[in-house]
């Protein structure tokens, strides 16, 4: 069963922001090959301290921070960023 793939509107506006070679790059990774898995964690990192009930995925030098919602198969996209910065 597909999950389904949703962006706060922070993320929407990081995306924006970014050139729009990448955002695609991005919006096709998490439609493509993270909502189309079964098991969507299991290319995910869980992350530590502040983020620590979200997860997030490697697009190249950009990082997806997700949560991720088992009951309702869905996938919030919280933060989009290059890696250098996303942390911060």
């Amino acid at each position: 069963m597909p999950w389904t793939v949703q962006y706060t509107k922070q993320a929407e506006r990081q995306l924006s922001k970014l050139p729009p070679e990448i955002a695609a790059r991005i919006r096709s990774f998490m439609e493509d090959r993270v909502a189309g898995q079964e098991r969507p964690l299991a290319s995910a990192k869980r992350l530590t301290g502040a983020y620590e009930d979200e997860f997030r995925y490697r697009v190249g030098d950009y990082r997806v921070v997700c949560k991720l919602h088992g009951r309702l198969l869905l996938i919030l996209v919280i933060e989009v960023g290059h890696r250098r910065e996303i942390y911060r």
